[in-house]
């Protein structure tokens, strides 16, 4: 739910996006109200050329999309945000960890089973965009690591509905649960 996917006029935008972020708010509302454990994960590009430059031209410059540091303005906010920063309506709070990853699954090389393990996480909660790239590997890769995904489907999105919902299927049918955010409120309150 980064700045350079979710704002208006974005290189990568996924208008869809926008409509989850009260989801989002709610879940985030919940996890910290009770002192679970919330990891924000972003995609982070550049500077020199990788095999995802040729499937994202958009992450090379000229426009630079998800680099660090890299400034824009964006058609729904006032003044220039970061391009790989979470957007402000989902703002992590500063002990809530942000894991940064150069490739679609969040598990890849970084340091997120470590993480989860050391707060004794069996099960994670998995939102945001785009839904069969970064959302499907990264619920493919907490399976990989032992871990039960929920994918949350009111708080997920992508540019393509066909593949949207492609995706969902095969993530319930073979790699975790597949479930709105009123359900999984209910069973964690169960």
């Amino acid at each position: 739910m980064q700045n350079d996917f979710v704002r208006v006029g974005a290189p990568l935008e996924v208008p869809d996006a926008r409509e989850t972020i009260e989801v989002h708010q709610e879940l985030l509302g919940w996890f910290r109200e009770r002192g679970r454990p919330v990891v924000f994960t972003r995609f982070v590009a550049g500077p020199k050329p990788t095999l995802m430059w040729r499937w994202s031209p958009e992450i090379a410059p000229p426009v630079r999309c998800c680099w660090p540091g890299v400034m824009r303005t964006y058609g729904d906010v006032e003044g220039e945000r970061e391009c790989i920063a979470v957007v402000d309506e989902l703002a992590p709070l500063p002990d809530e960890p942000q894991m940064d990853k150069y490739g679609y699954n969040a598990f890849h090389r970084t340091r997120l089973t470590d993480l989860l393990r050391a707060h004794g996480v069996d099960t994670v909660l998995i939102t945001g965009t785009v839904t069969q790239i970064c959302v499907e590997d990264t619920a493919r890769g907490a399976f990989h690591e032992g871990f039960q995904a929920v994918v949350v489907a009111d708080a997920v999105s992508s540019y393509a509905p066909d593949l949207h919902q492609a995706s969902l299927r095969t993530l319930a049918m073979k790699y975790g649960r597949v479930m709105p955010s009123e359900q999984v409120l209910t069973e964690l309150e169960a």
